[in-house]
């Protein structure tokens, strides 16, 4: 049974990929991912602002530091806790220790200055960089046109200095979803993560405070990037990862049949253990066999290469079902 796939240029011996967190912070889980099967691990992100690590840089840089200058005391003890230091030890400690590959991961918002920084991830052995890009625009004075220009700006700067495959991890949150993906793919990205799963926060009635209680997705959750990796999995020339609500071997097949090289999971393995990576694959093995599928080649992306399927995920499904 051939499960091999590619994702940013990369042979992967399967599509699961182990997404940036928590768990992805130290050797010991590193090593359980890649002991009970993962195709490749994207290790915790570092934050941009850790990189520049610097208050008064920040004050300057965006103005969400001069109101919230909690931030600042946040980032600078994140930094010592766990440092660029400790950050490409640990990418190296994990190189040593598995040949799957291990891809950075760099939380950002803009070009300027840490993009640099792009070779010493290269020179401490990864296989790959993922650009978590999160621009959440505080004020009106931005377009949606020039949120899109950094996004491209990010891209094109990080490969000037390295030349590693990069990924982009985005959220869903965009006018034109194609035209940004397709800008992103023409700038130079390899890959795509559809889509990044943003904090969201909810309100205690009773204390009336803000809460973080819901960090985990659901199994629901996962329609809203099936319907963007269908639509636009056969119109970039990058590979693409579905991402956000895939907690079993269905969804991550939904995934497959709707085009994507690969799936990343994290969700799922906080609530059933690392070891589930093993389930996933068993299940998604006895799929294959009994859809008579020797390769994931033999039917990844059929649903979206069916026009009649395809309309489904477009507002032509929707227009019928308002008529029933």
């Amino acid at each position: 049974m051939d499960m091999k796939t590619t994702y940013m240029g990369l042979e992967l011996k399967n599509p699961i990929i182990v997404s940036s967190s928590k768990l992805t912070s130290t050797i010991d889980n590193i090593r359980k991912c890649a002991d009970h099967g993962a195709g490749a691990i994207v290790l915790k992100s570092l934050f941009e602002e850790q990189l520049l690590a610097d208050a008064n840089k920040l004050m300057d840089k965006d103005e969400k530091y001069f109101w919230y200058p909690e931030a600042v005391d946040y980032i600078n003890q994140h930094s010592k806790d766990f440092g660029v230091k400790e950050y490409l030890e640990l990418l190296t400690e994990a190189k040593k220790y598995t040949t799957i590959p291990i891809i950075a991961s760099i939380n950002c918002v803009s070009a300027d200055e840490w993009p640099k920084f792009a070779r010493n991830l290269e020179e401490a052995g990864a296989d790959g960089i993922e650009l978590n890009i999160a621009i959440i625009p505080m004020t009106g004075d931005i377009s949606s046109k020039e949120v899109e220009d950094k996004y491209v700006e990010i891209i094109q700067e990080v490969k000037k200095y390295t030349s590693l495959p990069v990924s982009v991890k985005f959220g869903p949150l965009f006018t034109n979803p194609v035209n940004i993906i397709q800008r992103m793919d023409e700038a130079g990205a390899n890959a795509l993560v559809i889509f990044n799963r943003f904090y969201r926060p909810d309100i205690n009635i009773h204390t009336e405070s803000v809460v973080h209680n819901n960090i985990l997705s659901g199994p629901e959750e996962m329609t809203q990037s099936l319907r963007w990796v269908s639509l636009l999995s056969d119109k970039v020339k990058c590979d693409v990862a579905a991402n956000t609500g895939i907690h079993d071997a269905e969804g991550m097949i939904k995934q497959l049949l709707g085009g994507a090289d690969a799936v990343q999971i994290c969700s799922t393995l906080y609530s059933n253990g690392i070891s589930y990576i093993d389930t996933m694959l068993g299940d998604l093995k006895t799929w294959m066999e009994e859809h008579n599928y020797d390769s994931l080649g033999d039917f990844k992306g059929k649903i979206a290469r069916d026009n009649e399927h395809a309309a489904a995920f477009a507002r032509v499904q929707f227009m019928k079902r308002n008529q029933n």
